[in-house]
C-alpha cells in the first residue's frame, strides 16, 4: 500500500508540469518539422546580462516580474542519451528510477494524465524493457531521470541547471508574446515536437515521432535554442514561493506528450513542478555554464 501511495502522489505532483498553462487559444496545430541532420549536437549560446520582464499577468506561479542577470551560456541542445551514457561510464552512476523502481512511462490507450508505473524503465529503457532501449537513440534527449540524478550530472560535468528566470529569457530570446514565434499557437509544429491529437487514445506520429525527436530536429528560437518547447520538460533550479517543500522542483517548456487539450506547457512563461526524486519518460533537461 506504501509503494501505491507514493505511486499516487508522484503522479498527482507531476501534474503540476500539465495544468498550470493557461493558453488563451486552442486552435490545432499544422506540424511542420524541420526534419534537419545535425552532426555534431554541442554548443553553447551566450546570454548578455540585463533586465528582462518575464512571467504572464494573472499566473499564480510565475506572474510578471521583472529580473536582472549575468551574462550566462546556455546549451543549444538538450542534454542526450550520449553525454549520459558518458557520465555513466566514468562514475557508474545508479539513478533513482533504478534504485527505486519508479519510473513513469506512456502508451497510447491511456486516459488523460494517467501514466504507467513501470519496474524495468529507466534512462537506457525509458518506456521499460518491452518497449525498446536507446540503442538508435543516442541524440535523443535522455529521460526517466529525476532533479537529483541531474544534479550529480551535473557536478561530474562542470555545469549547471539555468534557474527558472535564465531558462524564460533564453526562451524568449527577446520576445514578450506567450510564444517566443508570437501570439499564434498554429506554427508551435514548427518549433516543437507535441502531442498533436485531441486525445491521447491513439499514437500520434503527425509530426514523425510518438516519443522523443532527435535534439535539433524542429526550428530553433531566435537566439539559437532548439527544442525549448515540446520534446522534453527542462529541469531548472529555483523556488517559485518561500513557503515551497524542499522536496519539489521544477521544469519548464512542455514535452512530446504535451497538446493543447491536456498540458499546454510549451510557452515562455509555464512553471511545472514535481517531486525531485521522480521520474518520467518526458523529464530532461539541458545545461548552463
Amino acid at each position: 500500500m506504501a509503494s501505491q501511495r507514493n505511486n499516487i502522489l508522484l503522479v498527482t505532483v507531476w501534474l503540476g508540469f500539465c495544468m498550470e498553462a493557461s493558453a488563451q487559444t486552442t486552435t490545432r496545430a499544422s506540424p511542420q518539422p524541420t526534419s534537419q541532420t545535425i552532426a555534431h549536437k554541442t554548443g553553447f549560446v551566450l546570454v548578455p546580462k540585463g533586465k528582462f520582464l518575464l512571467g504572464k499577468a494573472g499566473n499564480r506561479m510565475n506572474p510578471l516580474h521583472t529580473v536582472r542577470t549575468d551574462s550566462f551560456r546556455i546549451a543549444i541542445y538538450e542534454t542526450t542519451n550520449k553525454e549520459f551514457a558518458a557520465f555513466v561510464a566514468a562514475t557508474s552512476y545508479i539513478t533513482d528510477a533504478e534504485r527505486m523502481h519508479n519510473a513513469m512511462v506512456f502508451l497510447p490507450g491511456l486516459p488523460e494524465f494517467r501514466w504507467i508505473q513501470d519496474r524495468t524503465a529507466y534512462w537506457r529503457w525509458p518506456n521499460g524493457v518491452t518497449r525498446g532501449g536507446i540503442q538508435n537513440k543516442m541524440d535523443h534527449p535522455v529521460t526517466c531521470i529525476s532533479y537529483r540524478d541531474i544534479q550529480k550530472y551535473c557536478a561530474w560535468a562542470r555545469v549547471r541547471l539555468p534557474t527558472l528566470d535564465e531558462w524564460e529569457i533564453a526562451c524568449r530570446a527577446g520576445s514578450k508574446t506567450d510564444y517566443f514565434f508570437g501570439s499564434d499557437y498554429s506554427h508551435i509544429g514548427e518549433y516543437a515536437n507535441i502531442w498533436h491529437r485531441h486525445d491521447h487514445l491513439k499514437k500520434d506520429l503527425s509530426d514523425g515521432y510518438m516519443y522523443t525527436s532527435p535534439v535539433g530536429s524542429f526550428k530553433p528560437n531566435q537566439w539559437g535554442l532548439y527544442d525549448i518547447y515540446g520534446n522534453v520538460f527542462e529541469f531548472c533550479t529555483g523556488k517559485t514561493s518561500k513557503t515551497e517543500s524542499p522536496t519539489s522542483a521544477h521544469a519548464r517548456g512542455g514535452s512530446w506528450w504535451c497538446s493543447m487539450n491536456t498540458c499546454q506547457s510549451f510557452n515562455s512563461y509555464s512553471i511545472g513542478q514535481v517531486n525531485v526524486h521522480a521520474s518520467f519518460s518526458n523529464q530532461g533537461f539541458r545545461v548552463v555554464k
